[in-house]
């Protein structure tokens, strides 16, 4: 499986033709207490860039974007009960949504696990 991420602090997982999609530890600590979450609908087309999902905390809200284009194929249902994983597994069980790639040629312009530490890093 291959990991990269985004300056908006998004991170896409490929398994085969499947990639999952969430946001970082880095922006969960940013945003603090997750109190609801709201991923796409299946079905949903996104392009690269796209608002995706919602993710609210006790801070502020904010727009998840998507990290390359493609189609939804399953939002994260246990977040709809407790928007709370997002908090303790951001990069695990706390994921947003899973999709097809239309492109994966997308993938090119982003970072990878140690790029993103040294983007975070200068923050």
């Amino acid at each position: 499986m291959s990991r990269y991420f985004t300056e908006d602090h998004e991170w896409i997982e490929l398994d085969g033709d499947i990639a999952t999609v969430g946001i970082t530890d880095y922006a969960q600590s940013q945003l603090g207490d997750i109190v609801f979450v709201e991923v796409p609908e299946e079905g949903k087309q996104v392009a690269k860039g796209d608002d995706a999902a919602v993710v609210e905390s006790v801070k502020a809200a904010s727009d998840v974007y998507a990290p390359v284009s493609g189609t939804v194929i399953e939002g994260n249902a246990a977040l709809d009960g407790e928007p709370a994983l997002v908090n303790e597994d951001p990069e695990g069980e706390g994921w947003f949504f899973k999709m097809t790639l239309t492109d994966k040629g997308e993938l090119n312009g982003l970072m990878d696990e140690a790029a993103y530490a040294d983007f975070v890093s200068k923050l």
